[in-house]
């Protein structure tokens, strides 16, 4: 239900985003870090083989990014504070976020993830109502969010990165062009890099060229459902109303990267089978049968690959990990593997939210 609309005014989508959240939570837990370049990932320790989960703003000024190797961002923040991520502290703060969220008035609330979410709420003042919410996470937990502004879930989550640090910005169906049009489409929420690519075979480079194209043109390429999808990206069109449906998830994965690289078949049977042990368990939790397993392999120094299948809706803990040993015998004899990754889709349940917002998915 949208209680948002039982209040007077016209109803608007606003994303909430923490900002630097991660690193945010760590400063408030060690004050003295404020204003140093932090960098958050694996256990802390650049000599061993994990990745950024995130860098305050003073870090990513030396261009660390989530997803860079750890001791790619040590050498070039030599003076970096490089602490371990604690999964547990940054849970807490964001349930605490959330339910700040939650007790504005005439507010829906639909968590994206730790540190971002949409809030839906009829107001006639929209920025006025975005200030409130800030001052309001600010004041219960220190941390500081942008929020962007829009009429549609889209555009209101685009908006976010014009306000970042701390600020607030509106997007809607009368600025959108003005502000997006010449920008190039891996700027779109749902869109990045490969698809951006993608586009450019066809000719389309910017957000404009995207939203003037014609659905039609774009089926060869991306398919029925995907190609008109990739049009309304362009045009900021979508959803309009913000849904608290708990979220459900398709499926569970986990992944190990190894601090030596793996080559013997017994060493990565045996590290299949560990990570079908922990899959398993999230997904026994959930009470739905498999109905899919996706197998990452990254072999050293860097390729990875990706292999999956369907398989017959299944709850034998026996039966998945036979198939995916099954997928794990596709792997490369005698090729160093540096890291292991396992997912496995489950059944939806036929009331779960059909993935309108393109923010979950699989690796």
């Amino acid at each position: 239900m949208d209680s948002s609309r039982g209040a007077g005014g016209i109803p608007w989508v606003l994303h909430v985003d923490l900002d630097q959240f991660i690193a945010a939570v760590e400063v408030l837990r060690r004050p003295e870090l404020a204003g140093k370049p932090i960098i958050v990932g694996g256990r802390g320790d650049p000599t061993e083989r994990a990745v950024v989960s995130t860098a305050s703003y003073e870090a990513r000024a030396y261009g660390v990014g989530s997803g860079m190797p750890l001791r790619v961002a040590a050498r070039k923040v030599p003076d970096a504070v490089i602490l371990p991520v604690d999964h547990e502290a940054y849970l807490a703060a964001s349930e605490t976020v959330m339910d700040t969220l939650r007790s504005r008035p005439g507010a829906t609330v639909q968590v994206l993830g730790w540190d971002e979410a949409f809030v839906g709420v009829q107001t006639d003042d929209p920025e006025a109502y975005a200030r409130l919410v800030q001052a309001a996470v600010l004041e219960r937990t220190r941390l500081h969010c942008s929020v962007g502004i829009g009429d549609t879930l889209v555009r209101a989550k685009v908006a976010t990165g014009f306000g970042k640090p701390a600020g607030v910005f509106r997007l809607t169906a009368a600025n959108w062009l003005d502000v997006m049009g010449g920008r190039p489409t891996k700027e779109l929420w749902g869109v990045g890099p490969r698809v951006s690519g993608r586009l450019a075979k066809l000719g389309i480079n910017t957000v404009a060229e995207l939203a003037a194209s014609d659905p039609r043109d774009l089926v060869p390429e991306f398919g029925p459902k995907m190609g008109p999808w990739y049009a309304q990206l362009g045009r900021g069109d979508g959803a309009s109303v913000v849904d608290e449906t708990p979220w459900v998830a398709r499926g569970h994965s986990r992944e190990t990267t190894f601090q030596h690289d793996l080559s013997d078949p017994l060493e990565v049977e045996d590290a299949v089978r560990e990570l079908a042990a922990r899959v398993l368990e999230d997904v026994a939790a959930e009470g739905r049968p498999v109905v899919g397993l996706t197998l990452k392999v990254r072999y050293a120094p860097f390729l990875t690959t990706t292999q999956g299948r369907k398989i017959p809706e299944t709850f034998d803990p026996n039966e998945i990990l036979a198939k995916a040993l099954d997928l794990a015998a596709g792997i490369e004899a005698g090729r160093p593997i540096r890291l292991l990754g396992l997912r496995a889709e489950m059944a939806m349940p036929d009331d779960a939210r059909k993935g309108h917002t393109p923010t979950r998915g699989g690796w």
